[in-house]
């Protein structure tokens, strides 16, 4: 098993989860589908800090910490602070854990949007 070394080797594999989760919900597996958006979320936010840290976060506890600390000091990291909360709260464990994906426009719109936080998290990160 290869390990990711780069922020943007993160980001391509956030990428590849995110092209994953639209599969599955074009499959109509909305839970699956809500896992794979919040490993893409994640997996974009690890990238982030790591390209300003240095570090790659070990677990999700560091990652929300290290994003709300970064977030202390501009607006538009704390607009992705928000986004990872909220992803974190209805895709993984409202959707993915609990079966509670409804309203599922509103799970479907979560899914989608994830391309965009990738791309805000890519802009913070200088790439």
């Amino acid at each position: 098993m290869t390990l990711i070394q780069t922020p943007q080797e993160l980001f391509a594999d956030a990428r590849a989860m995110q092209s994953s989760a639209l599969e599955q919900l074009s499959a109509g597996d909305i839970r699956d589908a809500a896992e794979k958006a919040w490993c893409a979320t994640k997996r974009a936010t690890e990238a982030l800090l790591l390209a300003n840290t240095g570090e790659v976060p070990q677990t999700a506890t560091e990652v929300s910490r290290g994003l709300r600390a970064l977030g202390r000091n501009s607006e538009n990291w704390r607009s992705l602070q928000e986004q990872f909360a909220c992803s974190a709260q209805f895709l993984l464990h409202d959707c993915h854990y609990n079966g509670h994906c409804e309203p599922l426009d509103d799970t479907e719109r979560l899914i989608r949007e994830t391309a965009r936080y990738i791309g805000d998290a890519e802009a913070l990160a200088g790439l």
